[in-house]
């Protein structure tokens, strides 16, 4: 049994972490349901917020002005925290402080999974940068849009890091990533974390790992054995 996975995510965004983390648990409990079986995740960018600025701006006055104010931020951070701690996230939106623009991060991804990066490419691999870009975000309170620090986190996945960073001070595939972005939102999609599975169900939200695993299911049904 085949089961693709599509993600449209954004790095920047809290709930596309608790997302990862559901999507991670959903696909262990997969495999224990059916070990033999194959499963392709394949990641696809989305810009949550597309007009920061290249090198950044200040996180938390951005984020009290989008949402109505200091009381209403922490309100909000509190709710992202609470669900957090369900996917195993203890969030540290405290050492944030700049806002990043994404869209190296998005090419850093497209890298990994399109190009011999000298780990090998393939979902695995893929995973692991994915998870490390959300950690520097929201555990480490790193400005994942420098180039120099998403060098670094590549290079703590298995990359080397000059190779990388000279990816990232060119314009390679930026309008492949921009395209990508412009092909979700043909799509419809207007909101992220969003899952699709083998083209034929798509679930929006971070939703638990049991209804992750459901829409495998029902996707896997009529899937090529």
């Amino acid at each position: 049994m085949t089961i693709n996975v599509d993600v449209v995510s954004d790095v920047v965004c809290p709930w596309c972490f608790i997302g990862k983390r559901h999507l991670d648990r959903a696909l262990a409990l997969w495999h224990e349901e059916h070990p033999a079986s194959e499963v392709t995740v394949r990641w696809h960018p989305y810009f949550l917020n597309p007009d920061t600025p290249e090198a950044g701006e200040p996180y938390r006055p951005f984020l009290e002005k989008k949402f109505g104010g200091p009381k209403q931020l922490e309100e909000l951070w509190q709710r992202v925290s609470e669900a957090g701690r369900t996917a195993g996230i203890e969030f540290a939106f405290e050492k944030i402080e700049l806002r990043a623009n994404t869209l190296n991060a998005h090419r850093l991804i497209y890298h990994a999974q399109n190009h011999d990066s000298g780990v090998g490419a393939g979902a695995t691999a893929t995973a692991a940068l994915v998870e490390a870009l959300f950690a520097a975000q929201f555990l480490e309170g790193r400005h994942i849009g420098d180039r120099g620090v998403l060098a670094d986190v590549a290079a703590a996945c298995g990359w080397k890091r000059e190779a990388i960073l000279r990816y990232l001070e060119s314009a390679e595939d930026a309008d492949a990533v921009r395209n990508a972005v412009e092909q979700a939102q043909r799509m419809g999609i207007r909101g992220v974390p969003f899952f699709m599975f083998n083209n034929k169900l798509a679930a929006s939200g971070a939703q638990p790992p049991e209804a992750l695993l459901q829409a495998m299911r029902e996707a896997g049904a009529n899937a090529p054995t």
